[in-house]
């Protein structure tokens, strides 16, 4: 019996497909099958390898940081070779530290404007005239809003009638009054400087007290009176955080805190204790000196290759010159008693009250 020649054809075709296909390998199979469904995909093991690669670029990606953007003005302070002493570039100004300054950085930063700063004034000093705790004490208080010079031309003649704390006490309050009326606020200062009088004389036997925990229980004084007073009448280390630290300390970078207590304690951190009394001075100095609060004279400044603040002030070192207060442009210091290191430096004396 003959079978139809449709389906021994039909059979013969099938079994040529198989031999065909019998010679590729399995991949290839594979891939043959795929294209016949109209996708074209590889084989397992090459899948497996192209997903793990994959997750392998993800992780590095993760793990790589994103690229930081220069701020316009850190651009402009990369092409700025600022050279103290010569001839100092254009106006920048750049309003954040060095990109990527590390905490060390920062440490070392510090540290090294301290140490510019102590050569520039070898002779800083507190700028409150005094001959004891009780007067620096004193003057200190006086000093909340107006000049240590100010304040300096009017004490000798407070000093001269109440000399001890038990004078002061004991003193009329119209009387301290009209000789504190030119520091300012003096109707709160005669309070102040009276009622603090008073607690010397009932609880620390007239006598100044060395801890930090008795002083800012007095009247009028507070952690930066403190400090003053520890600092220079007793040699205990303080820092002093009046309005030119506050001022300079950010404008280098050191903290963005604006509490004076958390500026003590973040500057504090960058520096050995030890140093803390002598950096306050060449900080307060260095503010009223060069580094105004309104205009710097930044083309003046012998740390500006440190500042990232450079620019805010004049840069054009003769214009700069101008700028110079006090003892740098041949001006009167604050005192009228200087330190005779200030005077061999070339500092001059203030004038007293009234002196034309």
């Amino acid at each position: 019996m003959k079978r139809p020649a449709g389906k021994t054809a039909a059979k013969k075709a099938t079994a040529s497909d198989k031999d065909s296909s019998a010679g590729q390998p399995a991949a290839g199979r594979t891939s043959a099958r795929k294209s016949a469904a109209g996708k074209t995909t590889p084989g397992k093991p090459a899948a497996k390898k192209a997903v793990a690669k994959k997750a392998a670029a993800k992780k590095a990606a993760a793990r790589k940081p994103p690229a930081k953007k220069l701020a316009p003005a850190q651009a402009l302070a990369k092409d700025a070779a600022v050279v103290v002493g010569k001839a100092v570039p254009a106006k920048t100004v750049a309003a954040e530290p060095p990109s990527g300054e590390s905490r060390t950085a920062l440490v070392r930063r510090a540290r090294r404007i301290d140490r510019e700063l102590a050569e520039v004034y070898p002779y800083a000093h507190p700028e409150l005239d005094f001959e004891n705790p009780f007067q620096l004490i004193i003057a200190t208080v006086l000093s909340a809003q107006t000049t240590d010079l100010r304040v300096n031309q009017t004490t000798p003649a407070l000093f001269a009638l109440y000399p001890t704390p038990e004078d002061l006490a004991a003193a009329n309050p119209e009387e301290v009054e009209e000789i504190l009326r030119p520091t300012g606020f003096f109707r709160a200062k005669t309070k102040s400087v009276i009622g603090l009088s008073k607690v010397l004389v009932e609880e620390f036997g007239g006598e100044v007290p060395g801890r930090l925990e008795d002083l800012v229980k007095l009247p009028g004084v507070g952690r930066k009176t403190a400090f003053v007073v520890l600092g220079n009448a007793f040699g205990r280390p303080g820092i002093t955080v009046d309005t030119h630290f506050q001022r300079l300390v950010r404008r280098w970078q050191w903290t963005d805190a604006t509490d004076p207590d958390k500026i003590e304690a973040a500057v504090g951190a960058l520096f050995p204790k030890s140093e803390w009394t002598m950096l306050s001075h060449h900080v307060i100095f260095h503010g009223r000196r060069i580094c105004h609060a309104r205009k710097p004279a930044c083309g003046a400044c012998p740390i500006a290759p440190l500042c990232p603040a450079y620019g805010e002030g004049e840069t054009d070192p003769e214009k700069a010159r101008k700028l110079l207060k006090y003892e740098k442009g041949g001006f009167p210091g604050q005192r009228l008693n200087p330190p005779q290191a200030y005077l061999d430096a070339g500092g001059i004396p203030a004038p007293p009250l009234g002196a034309g």
